[in-house]
């Protein structure tokens, strides 16, 4: 799939009026990719990828992220739990990582 021009709906399950998909309107997935990426944007700052490969690749990892919870998900609130509690594992591991990175204020680094 191109990333640089996806668009919620490309990978929609077939027309079911129980399915909660049917119901979704197709920008909510757009907004949630961008939060995504805004989110994985503040993480990608420590990582050595920068530029359009860098911002191509964040693009990827959003959309596979949400395409994945999306597809599992048994209905709206589901989904949105499952993409709110995956967006704060990773933003807890990436506050643990940066202060376990920070220089200790011991007396022992004096």
């Amino acid at each position: 799939m191109d990333t640089n021009n996806w668009r919620p709906g490309q990978a929609e399950p077939a027309m079911d009026t129980a399915d909660w998909r049917t119901q979704w309107p197709l920008d909510y997935r757009l907004r949630i990719v961008n939060k995504i990426m805004s989110e994985l944007d503040t993480l990608m700052r420590h990582l050595p990828v920068s530029g359009q490969e860098g911002w191509n690749e964040l693009r990827k990892i959003a959309v596979r992220f949400e395409e994945k919870i999306y597809t599992g998900a048994t209905s709206q609130s589901d989904y949105l739990r499952k993409i709110s509690l995956k967006m704060l594992t990773m933003e807890t591991k990436a506050q643990t990582a940066m202060a376990n990175n920070l220089p200790s204020n011991s007396a022992e680094n004096l």
